[in-house]
């Protein structure tokens, strides 16, 4: 029975796309290519590196238009995320956020015990607090959760996927321009193409290319929805492994419980 139900985890593997996932339609639009970050799989973690810049492309290129309002600004310096110092945390909260004070009434600088402030107006998009959560992809097969363990669940993929998918084409609608985006699955989206290389200047001295600027910022997204996904693994990882040895212990209790009566003998003493 054991053999039987590993072989079948083993075909539904086989079967699991493995390098895009498409939207239901199928067609020219919706696909969106895997990429290996560092935070999949169970043992994997966040790079510090990939998200300080993930963080520098957000604030100087996508917080004009989008806001984090899940996100604690005192979290970047939590273990396991960007490792800003505490006055580090200070220091940028001030510099590039300012929030409303009813007591004062009036604005004033962020400090580390406010959120990343939301954005509003008619410009405003989407918050991205929860966004590589909401764009989940790599699901099948249906009801394991297998791709979701070793592959991740494909929200940085989509928002590296949309960040890189404009192909250059425009189209008017009903007054209002759209871009072409193959990520996108309907194709065409009311955001033009935002990164270009060298648009931000990398304080570790990477090279900011589209691609790396999408990547990074792929990855700091996935840590706002998923600050504490690093603890979740430490403890799942020690909970399968306390499972484990129970599994052991007690297959070796009940084999010398039973050994003695299937070969005739009296009962064992424990």
């Amino acid at each position: 029975m054991i053999r039987k139900l590993t072989l079948a985890a083993v075909a539904a593997l086989a079967l699991t796309p493995g390098s895009a996932f498409a939207n239901e339609g199928g067609g020219k639009y919706g696909h969106v290519e895997d990429y290996a970050f560092s935070f999949e799989g169970p043992f994997g973690t966040y790079d510090q590196k990939q998200l300080q810049r993930g963080l520098k492309v957000y604030t100087e290129v996508c917080s004009a238009c989008h806001g984090l309002k899940y996100v604690p600004l005192r979290t970047l310096a939590d273990k396991g995320g960007p490792g800003y110092t505490e006055d580090e945390v200070r220091a940028y909260a001030a510099e590039h956020f300012t929030v409303y004070d009813p007591e004062a009434d009036d604005d004033r600088p962020a400090i580390p015990s406010d959120h990343f402030p939301a954005v509003t107006g008619d410009a405003a998009g989407p918050d991205l607090s929860l966004m590589a959560k909401a764009r989940a992809g790599f699901h099948g097969p249906y009801g394991t959760g297998l791709n979701q363990l070793f592959r991740g669940i494909g929200g940085a993929e989509y928002i590296r996927a949309y960040l890189l998918g404009f192909t250059g084409e425009e189209s008017e609608v009903a007054g209002q321009s759209l871009y072409e985006n193959m990520a996108f699955p309907t194709g065409w989206v009311r955001m033009p193409p935002q990164l270009e290389d060298g648009l931000v200047e990398y304080d570790d001295g990477t090279k900011a290319t589209a691609e790396q600027m999408a990547t990074d910022v792929a990855a700091f997204l996935m840590w706002t929805a998923e600050p504490k996904m690093m603890q979740r693994k430490h403890a799942g990882v020690l909970a399968v492994s306390l499972l484990l040895l129970l599994s052991v212990m007690l297959y070796l209790t009940n084999k010398k419980l039973w050994y003695p009566i299937k070969h005739g003998g009296k009962q064992a003493n424990l």
